[in-house]
């Protein structure tokens, strides 16, 4: 009369016995987080009526998806992630009419056209589905993802070599919060019709081959609270509109060709964590009141083309441990009171057109770990206090003004000489 069995996280090894999938009663099945190896019997499925969940994940199986699996009515959640599965992923998975979440993720597995996605359509109370990380899988999204489950609410397909554009069914799946489709080969625009997804609070779509702007639409996800937009090929200005989303806590936009000014807007988002707008054609100034980003913890500007003083709101970003804005044409010089960034660990100010003195006051930085002002136009001596003692001639190189100590490779510094006392 066994109806649960828990063997997770307990180092088995060997094969899994045959006649466990023969006890009828099971309806829980855990056997995660082990050693186990060999295949799964073909049978699996054909003798578990009552079976509700079973948990295969993080082993070393191999072998086929046993096709049998899909006679297991009950199924309400499947994980044989993290495998070394061959060959494809059934089309039958559409017989578990009661699939609530299925992990596929990791599994080696392909499927020709990404069928298996349509047979999934099957599944009304679908809620989760990961199938990430499998490289063999190949193909074009099919139209019919607009058809899946309208419970479902996260959508894992990233690093799957899918290609052509992202189906603008999407926008069926009202009950979505979490989209994440990075590193795969997706080309087009990103559909408008994600803006009515009121739920969403993460879009992934990094590392594609996507063109055309950010659409307007997005501006209507107000739960949205991490928009991963990088290494794509999106252009056109930042909308101003994203200001408006004020439960961001990250964006990302970088490695794309955006133009036009950082939006003013932006500096609204209040709880903002990390910022990266880097290798763009961004240009202008920086945000007035940039200090409203009150609890940025990592902001990365570098690689644009943005020409203005360092504004002294900066210094209000008492949790920025992160600050990259190099490669641009900042001018002016570097405030007094970036002594005051008492979390900093990263600066990096290179490549500008700073002028005067790096101020001594960077001295005061406990967590500084690297420093870079290379290349600017800054003069006078580099203070010896500090982290300052741990930086090389790397960080300094390309400013012919200033002076130090002789193993930054720059002139010593003149010293006044005494006057004498009558």
């Amino acid at each position: 009369n066994l109806e649960y069995l828990h063997l997770g996280a307990n180092n088995i090894v060997g094969s899994i016995p045959p006649a466990i999938f023969n006890i009828s009663t099971l309806s829980i099945i855990y056997l995660e987080l082990n050693q186990l190896s060999g295949r799964l019997p073909p049978d699996v499925g054909l003798w578990l009526p009552n079976l509700e969940q079973l948990h295969l994940d993080i082993n070393q199986l191999v072998g086929s998806f046993p096709m049998s699996i899909s006679n297991a009515s009950q199924l309400t959640s499947l994980d044989l992630s993290s495998n070394y599965f061959s060959g494809t992923i059934p089309d039958t998975l559409g017989n578990l009419r009661n699939l609530k979440r299925l992990n596929l993720e990791t599994t080696n597995l392909s499927s020709s056209g990404m069928s298996f996605l349509s047979s999934l359509t099957n599944c009304r109370g679908l809620e989760v589905l990961y199938f990430g990380d499998n490289p063999l899988i190949r193909g074009k999204l099919p139209g019919s993802v607009g058809n899946l489950s309208s419970s479902l609410q996260k959508f894992y397909g990233p690093a799957c070599n899918i290609r052509g554009s992202i189906p603008s069914g999407f926008g069926n799946l009202s009950r979505l919060i979490t989209i994440s489709l990075f590193d795969n080969k997706l080309t087009g625009m990103i559909p408008t019709t994600i803006g009515g997804l009121k739920e969403l609070q993460k879009i992934s779509l990094l590392d594609n081959k996507l063109d055309g702007p950010i659409p307007s639409d997005l501006c209507h996800l107000k739960k949205l609270a991490f928009l991963f937009l990088s290494s794509n090929k999106l252009s056109g200005p930042i909308p101003a509109c994203l200001g408006g989303l004020i439960s961001l806590r990250s964006l990302y936009l970088d490695s794309n060709m955006f133009s036009s000014t950082i939006p003013s807007t932006l500096t609204r988002i209040s709880d903002l964590l990390i910022l990266d707008l880097s290798s763009n054609s961004l240009s202008g100034p920086l945000p007035i009141d940039i200090g409203k980003w009150k609890v940025l913890t990592s902001m990365d500007l570098s690689n644009n083309q943005l020409s203005s003083d360092l504004p002294i709101g900066v210094a209000d970003l008492q949790d920025m441990t992160y600050f990259s804005l190099s490669n641009n044409r900042i001018r002016g010089s570097i405030p007094e009171s970036f002594g005051d960034l008492l979390s900093l660990e990263f600066l990096d100010l290179s490549r500008n057109n700073l002028s005067g003195q790096i101020p001594k006051s960077l001295e005061k930085l406990p967590y500084l770990k690297y420093f870079n002002v290379s290349f600017n136009r800054l003069q006078g001596e580099i203070p010896k206090g500090g982290s300052f003692g741990n930086y090389s001639f790397e960080s300094f190189k390309g400013n012919e003004a200033l002076c130090g100590a002789a193993q930054l490779h720059v002139p010593s510094c003149k010293t006044r000489p005494l006057r004498n006392s009558k």
